[in-house]
């Protein structure tokens, strides 16, 4: 009985949360959330604010950052709770979108964080949803955790964007695909689509020395000839 007791305590542990072995805390392991008036909003990781002009009216304000602060995993997130965002900072509505809302954070591209109710399931931001005759403008970035996001690169040129959406769609599917790290971490780039929504689409893109490659929705491998596309070129 008392292995099978040990057994179901270590279960409890794995199951979203880490305890530390020198003061007994637990750590957990929190999705990038907020919640108000009983939504709970989660992050949209593939998707930024197009432009400003999309913020709406002032929703509310975070009263609690749970991050750092809640080791019970048993604890119930409440209304103005947010994963990581600090007590104070403000959220808005996104005109016309009431599913959606949006927080100023300085290290995003166009300055906003951008999250989605969780009672619109039907919302999705993977490249299968992308309306791709629609997409009128496409900017590639260097990602940057401590300076921000630097901007390479941008296309209007119909006949460049329906390039790189070409060689987007032409990717082949390799879920089975290691990158060659030999040579330390690959580089890193963000491609983002823009249309007539709110949302635009970002997605990551990888080179490890050979081959550039990056995840639609499962890993795919990209043609060489994205890179001319990568280079920096502002005009």
């Amino acid at each position: 009985m008392r292995k099978w007791g040990l057994f179901i305590l270590l279960l409890v542990v794995l199951t979203g949360c880490r305890s530390t072995p020198f003061d007994g805390h637990t750590v957990i392991d929190w999705v990038d959330f907020i919640k108000w008036e009983g939504i709970e909003y989660n992050g949209i990781y593939t998707g930024v604010l197009a432009d400003e002009k999309y913020i709406g009216d002032k929703l509310g304000t975070v009263k609690y950052k749970v991050a750092d602060n809640v080791t019970n995993p048993n604890y119930k997130i409440r209304n103005g709770d947010a994963a990581f965002h600090e007590k104070g900072t403000e959220f808005f509505t996104i005109k016309g979108n009431p599913n959606l809302l949006a927080v100023k954070d300085d290290r995003q591209i166009n300055g906003y964080s951008v999250y989605y109710s969780r009672e619109a399931a039907d919302q999705q931001w993977h490249f299968k949803n992308v309306s791709l005759d629609k997409v009128n403008k496409i900017e590639i970035y260097q990602p940057n955790a401590t300076n921000g996001d630097k901007l390479l690169s941008k296309y209007t040129n119909q006949e460049e964007l329906n390039h790189i959406l070409e060689l987007l769609k032409n990717s082949e599917e390799s879920p089975n695909f290691q990158p060659n790290m030999e040579k330390g971490d690959p580089d890193y780039f963000q491609i983002v689509l823009y249309t007539d929504q709110p949302i635009a689409y970002k997605f990551d893109v990888q080179f490890d020395g050979s081959t550039y490659y990056w995840y639609p929705s499962d890993t795919a491998i990209l043609s060489n000839d994205i890179q001319i596309f990568l280079r920096q070129n502002n005009s």
